[in-house]
């Protein structure tokens, strides 16, 4: 792995790891609040359900690298290997005009709903929905840097805190 490859993981990483957390320290506060004062936050639900929003689309190109997305191989599993990469690369493109698409017509959703604001903390729609074209974008760049092994060898990128094709990380 590269220097910029090991620093996009770390960030996305990162990321992943404050959002959790946050997401995490409201939902505890919030209970807490609940039956120490019988009166909870009225923000923490709305704002935790979009943290899980921007969880998942960002998390999705981490996944994506270690191939922990569900998969039906038994197709490529009975072809030959030249046929194999021939629909590995048939898959390849499918998956890059998806998040292509997603990116674009992402964006055109985010744009027209900046007008909309959420109903207790009043920040625009936009903002949350702005998790999916971001999102695809990193999975595009995480596509990007696994696409060539993935392509030729059927391999993704494993390591010591997550492999899903090892038995032991089940």
């Amino acid at each position: 792995m590269n220097k910029f490859e090991q620093m996009f993981i770390a960030a996305n990483r990162w990321i992943l790891i404050f959002l959790l957390a946050a997401m995490s320290v409201i939902v505890f506060a919030n209970v807490v609040m609940r039956y120490v004062t019988d009166a909870s936050i009225p923000w923490s639900e709305e704002v935790s359900r979009h943290m899980m929003i921007w969880l998942t689309f960002i998390g999705g190109g981490l996944v994506l690298r270690s191939g922990g997305h569900i998969a039906i191989d038994n197709l490529q599993d009975a072809l030959s290997t030249p046929a194999a990469r021939a629909m590995r690369g048939f898959v390849l493109a499918l998956m890059v005009i998806f998040l292509l698409l997603l990116v674009y017509h992402g964006w055109n959703y985010v744009s027209r709903t900046m007008v909309q604001t959420t109903a207790a903390t009043e920040i625009p729609f936009g903002y949350i929905y702005l998790a999916m074209p971001i999102g695809a974008a990193l999975m595009l760049v995480h596509l990007a840097l696994i696409a060539r092994r993935w392509l030729l060898h059927r391999e993704f990128i494993a390591d010591e805190d997550f492999d899903a094709t090892s038995s032991a990380s089940l």
